[in-house]
């Protein structure tokens, strides 16, 4: 089974999004992760709520931060774009950029854009490997 990691710095925010939507989306064909270079101790908490709100995913419970080496190799990587050294790590097939604003700190509009966001990418992408 194919493996996709959608990386960032801390894997708190987008990438544990992304790989909540993904695993909400995927149809059994791939192993999701999400991973980061320098975790936070948590999982965003409005993240936590608003993925609760929208989806009725609780990520507190299904999923934590993760480092890159933590998972191995994978076939494709989704970086968020961090802005800053972005982290890389070995694949099989694609690394792909989003270049996706982190909403940490922000209201919740502006974190619903960023989610909403997220779900059309992730939407496009497992459509289209």
């Amino acid at each position: 089974m194919k493996k996709i990691a959608f990386i960032c710095t801390h894997n708190s925010c987008r990438s544990q999004i992304s790989e909540a939507l993904a695993k909400l989306y995927n149809k059994g064909e791939f192993k999701i992760f999400s991973a980061g270079t320098h975790l936070k101790n948590e999982i965003n908490p409005d993240a936590i709520r608003l993925m609760k709100e929208i989806y009725n995913i609780d990520m507190s419970k299904s999923q934590k931060p993760k480092l890159i080496e933590d998972i191995g190799k994978v076939d494709y990587v989704v970086s968020m774009g961090c802005g800053v050294v972005c982290p890389s790590m070995d694949y099989n097939y694609e690394y792909i950029e989003w270049s996706i604003d982190d909403p940490s700190g922000k209201d919740d509009s502006y974190f619903k854009k960023i989610i909403s966001e997220l779900d059309s990418k992730i939407r496009n992408f497992l459509d289209s490997i």
